[in-house]
């Protein structure tokens, strides 16, 4: 009987080792991505109108935006940043908004927004940025095209995302920033398509932000895969009249995070909480398949088929409680 507190003991001796090594982990190389300089985009204010023509000035504003930003990447000397830029900035691309300042922000529409009767907005986690954004976008395409027409993927790169290892990965303060412009973007998406479906579709880091944004949420679904935790006990405490449905995969490291929230003197308080996928979450639990953490939008997965399923309004395959 004795042995029966080690293992809460154990996960929070092992969370304040992680958080130890994410301070001590020295930053050499590069300039860090949020030192390139951008000049300031263009003020296009709030989405108010989702014509064609409409979303086509606002595409156009922000792909001279894009080459802006590229060519001062150019001058800065930062090669990956101004090579990221040119693709982004290729004809026919869509972007709602983008600012190159401060790491990058950035709203990409990956089909018809004018005409979607579904909407999936993508919050990415860590280590995402405009140097690698071609993954996001690679997973925004997979998705759009398992969903086929009348739907529109949003690629939400809104916030300055944490390195992966790193002490602003394992607290909630990135999301507290993030989470007001996650919820203002749901809201215009709602306004300018009232009947449309909205889902939001969490990665990991990105399922904090969520959480943060879900109170009062104008989705219809709220998605949490591949979660480290959200900084709330369970579905209840988010205050959402969303659904709200959890996956991970079978060989997604997250599994192994401590699933504790646990206050460091002189850091944060570091961890998220209940497990997403735990029955005490009380979340709708999908069958994500068995992929990695990266894994989850690969064309001809599971995790894809099935949250494509979500987007749809259909019931995942293998749901359960």
């Amino acid at each position: 009987m004795a042995d029966r507190p080690r293992r809460p003991r154990l996960r929070r001796t092992l969370l304040a080792a992680l958080v130890t090594f994410a301070v001590a982990v020295p930053v050499s190389g590069a300039a860090r991505p949020d030192a390139v300089p951008a000049p300031a985009p263009t003020g296009l204010g709030r989405l108010r109108d989702a014509s064609p023509a409409a979303l086509e000035e606002r595409y156009a504003v922000s792909r001279r935006d894009i080459r802006a930003a590229g060519r001062a990447a150019d001058a800065h000397g930062d090669r990956t940043r101004a090579a990221s830029l040119r693709a982004m900035a290729a004809p026919g691309r869509q972007f709602l908004s983008f600012d190159g300042r401060d790491g990058g922000r950035s709203v990409e529409v990956v089909g018809e927004l004018s005409s979607a009767r579904r909407v999936a907005v993508l919050v990415p986690g860590a280590g995402v940025g405009l140097d690698a954004y071609g993954r996001l976008r690679r997973d925004a395409t997979a998705l759009r095209e398992e969903l086929g027409g009348g739907t529109a993927v949003l690629a939400w790169l809104g916030y300055r995302s944490p390195a992966t290892v790193s002490p602003a990965a394992l607290t909630t303060g990135r999301a507290d920033e993030a989470a007001p412009g996650l919820r203002a973007l749901v809201d215009e998406v709602r306004a300018v398509r009232p009947a449309a479906r909205i889902s939001l579709l969490c990665h990991s880091y990105g399922s904090v932000i969520c959480a943060r944004s879900a109170s009062g949420t104008a989705a219809d679904a709220l998605v949490l895969y591949g979660s480290p935790g959200v900084g709330a006990e369970g579905v209840a405490a988010l205050r959402t009249g969303a659904r709200v449905w959890a996956g991970r995969g079978g060989d997604d490291w997250i599994a192994r995070v401590p699933h504790v929230r646990v206050r460091v003197p002189f850091v944060a308080t570091v961890g998220f909480g209940t497990d997403p996928v735990a029955a005490r979450f009380g979340a709708e639990v999908f069958d994500a398949g068995d992929g990695g953490h990266s894994d989850y939008l690969l064309p001809g997965s599971r995790s894809l088929t099935n949250l494509a399923r979500i987007v749809a309004g259909a019931e995942p395959l293998g749901a359960s409680r």
